[in-house]
């Protein structure tokens, strides 16, 4: 039985043994497409349809944290995900103490989009550095 409320939830890898309480295997997700797929089933227990532009958001920006955090942040060391208030939180960890920065988005080569859109879909970000790098999480209200 869910211990949650339905319109609440929580998904949280985070490197330690053993399955979580979802049922999702330990560890963070690999891909964005595992972040996304954890997102999704947290979407839908909270009876938030992914066909909807909410769910679309919510899962673009989860898919732009983590892969920024393979791609800069020499790979994800935690992820988190739950739905408090109205509000989907996203916290993705990763090896690198340094802040992301915008860059200058250069025709015909790749990247420099991920970011930006984040800051524009997030109603909230917050970066925590610490000594084995940073952990960044965006919130999305969900109404």
């Amino acid at each position: 039985m869910n211990a949650h409320p339905p319109n609440n939830g929580t998904c949280d890898s985070t490197g330690g043994r053993g399955a979580s309480a979802t049922g999702h295997p330990p560890g963070p997700p690999a891909t964005a497409a595992a972040a996304r797929d954890q997102v999704s089933a947290l979407l839908q227990r909270a009876g938030i349809s992914l066909d909807s532009v909410i769910a679309a958001d919510t899962l673009l920006v989860t898919s732009e944290l983590v892969t920024n955090a393979i791609r800069h942040g020499s790979g994800i060391t935690t992820f988190h995900s739950d739905i408090t208030d109205g509000t989907l939180h996203v916290s993705v960890g990763d090896n690198n103490p340094r802040g992301p920065a915008a860059r200058t988005v250069t025709p015909g080569e790749p990247g420099g989009y991920g970011w930006p859109l984040i800051q524009r879909l997030a109603q909230h970000i917050h970066i925590t550095s610490h000594r084995q790098g940073k952990t960044i999480t965006a919130s999305l209200r969900l109404t």
